[in-house]
């Protein structure tokens, strides 16, 4: 699986980042990142499975390379006991953007899509590109119901430290909010594909709490 998103990874960022090395040991950096020990879920298989998505969506995005770029990065720095990590999954992306020809704009860009993913029940702007990237980061909500159990497993693993009570409280609450929303995904394409099956999911995880 490296070596495939290895290739992914080179065939994106070389026509905008001309320095070799750069390129490599930002790539190095990601993949330590995401197969640290203390990861579970948000691993290189959430990206492999979000690049996938893209190949997958059947509407053209206006941006590919910046939400490709989001999607690298969007959980690059991940700590389950910290509430600011999608800021500083963005501030990654910028510093590696510095080194790239790929201009100031587009470089807000990929931070906007990386911090949009802090709470993905925020009313969002009008915004295609957007709208895909919230859907792809929650499409294992919708997956087949032992794939969802292993999910809800992983996640509990990544917040080892929290004591059982506690843990079992927030995650009721992420749960419920989630299920408070009218639409859990916002494209057409995701939401009839997986919002029936990830309401199940979701109700059933928050019984079994």
């Amino acid at each position: 699986m490296t070596t495939d998103l290895a290739a992914h990874w080179y065939q994106l960022t070389t026509p905008f980042t001309p320095d070799a090395a750069v390129r490599t040991a930002t790539f190095e950096q990601l993949a330590v990142a995401y197969e640290s020990s203390g990861r579970h879920y948000h691993t290189l298989t959430h990206i492999r499975a979000l690049l996938w998505a893209v190949e997958e969506f059947p509407l053209p995005l206006n941006d590919i390379e910046a939400v490709q770029l989001a999607i690298w990065f969007h959980d690059a720095v991940y700590n389950s006991m910290r509430t600011d990590n999608e800021a500083r999954s963005a501030e990654l992306a910028r510093q590696f953007l510095a080194q790239t020809t790929l201009g100031s704009d587009r470089t807000n860009r990929v931070a906007f899509l990386i911090e949009q993913t802090k709470d993905h029940t925020q009313p969002q702007p009008n915004d295609p590109d957007l709208h895909f990237f919230l859907d792809a980061d929650l499409q294992i909500l919708g997956a087949p119901e032992l794939d969802y159990q292993q999910y809800a497993q992983q996640i509990r693993q990544e917040y080892w430290l929290v004591p059982g009570p506690l843990y079992r409280r927030g995650r009721r609450a992420v749960l419920q909010k989630m299920l408070d929303t009218v639409m859990l995904y916002r494209t057409e394409f995701f939401r009839e594909k997986l919002e029936t099956r990830a309401r199940y999911n979701l109700q059933a995880e928050l019984e079994s709490l």
